[in-house]
């Protein structure tokens, strides 16, 4: 067995077939150094950091301790429509693997691991490089070109690790009683996807006994630090493509005004930091329904709301697209119209 071994690559987005490679790899040398680069071509739809990355392979080999997670930020590697089409600079390629073993610190018994059929175990390359090469089994079946400009149609093998920076999050806002919840109930089972509850409704059963007489000023921070906290652990554990979220920080904030008369800095911050892919805005036009949790029933009021609701997402630069239809069919109709043109491309 060989004492330290190597793999590069930009692995965005991470998918099973990486995974199969490194666990071969990591069985033929003692230790593993995966090295992450950038990937010359990012696709715009999905931005990844490398520490996003990091993040997935250090997460996935957890219990793995003989395998060495490591970023390079100071070159990137050239991206091919298919392994044989590499043209290999020899003595550029021996830089970049003495560079990383420096910077590094990587043990100088060591094998540069790599695809069966890769260019850099042709005969003639290997015998100019600085660095034995191994070779791991071709897994045809992943085509990381195609999973990395076309993540939704491949998400069933993208590993789970990654998921939660590839699924696209779909806001359902609106004001009272416009149907909020129902709808993205509905479209979370149409779609086999998760759903982030409204965070308001059930910051009011646990902390206020279930009505609305206690609620201050004060509640509003615990409430988006709730909804940010589900947002981000619905997001780690991903199911599907999409993923529904029922109201969203903005909506918070226009029931803060509201009430309170003021904006709360705190859900101004998740409003900046929590930026939600789609936005279907309901409009309030259809019945109102007294839940004993609801009080702009009004048309006047329903009206000033909605209103507020549409500024507030104009000053913070959120495109949402507006669904009209009074009639609760034709918006599950249109919300799913949307989706499937807008995330799944059909």
């Amino acid at each position: 067995m060989q004492k330290s071994g190597l793999m590069i690559g930009h692995f965005e987005p991470l998918h099973l077939g990486h995974i199969r490679s490194i666990l071969h790899a990591s069985s033929i040398v003692e230790v593993l150094h995966i090295v992450i680069t950038q990937h010359p071509n990012p696709n715009p739809r999905f931005p990844v950091t490398l520490q996003d990355k990091a993040r997935w392979l250090q997460m996935a080999c957890s219990d793995l301790p003989f395998i060495k997670i490591h970023i390079c930020d100071d070159f990137s590697f050239p991206v091919h429509d298919s392994i044989e089409d590499i043209t290999i600079n020899i003595d550029a390629y021996n830089a970049k693997i003495d560079y990383i073993e420096s910077k590094f610190a990587i043990d100088e018994d060591n094998v540069l691991l790599v695809t069966e059929g890769h260019s850099l175990s042709k005969p003639a390359v290997t015998s100019a490089l600085n660095i034995d090469v191994t070779t791991t089994p071709l897994h045809p079946e992943f085509d990381s070109t195609a999973i990395h400009y076309n993540p939704i149609a491949n998400w069933d093998i993208i590993h789970p690790e990654a998921r939660g920076n590839y699924t696209r999050t779909v806001a359902i806002v609106g004001g009272e009683s416009s149907g909020k919840t129902t709808l993205a109930h509905k479209l979370a089972n149409y779609y086999g996807a998760d759903l982030v509850l409204e965070m308001g409704r059930l910051y009011v059963g646990t902390d206020l006994g279930g009505t609305e007489e206690g609620l201050q000023y004060s509640d509003y921070g615990p409430i988006a630090l709730d909804h940010a906290q589900a947002v981000r652990e619905t997001l780690y554990q991903a199911q599907a493509p999409i993923t529904l979220v029922d109201t969203d920080f903005v909506t918070t904030q226009a029931f803060c005004e509201e009430y309170e008369g003021r904006a709360h800095p705190f859900v101004t911050a998740c409003i900046e930091e929590f930026r939600f892919d789609h936005t279907l805005f309901l409009a309030n036009n259809t019945p109102w329904v007294d839940d004993g949790m609801r009080s702009l029933g009004s048309e006047n009021a329903r009206e000033r709301f909605e209103n507020r609701l549409t500024a507030l997402f104009e000053h913070h630069n959120i495109e949402t697209h507006r669904i009209s239809s009074p009639d609760y069919f034709q918006r599950y109709q249109d919300a799913i119209a949307y989706i499937d043109q807008h995330i799944f491309n059909k």
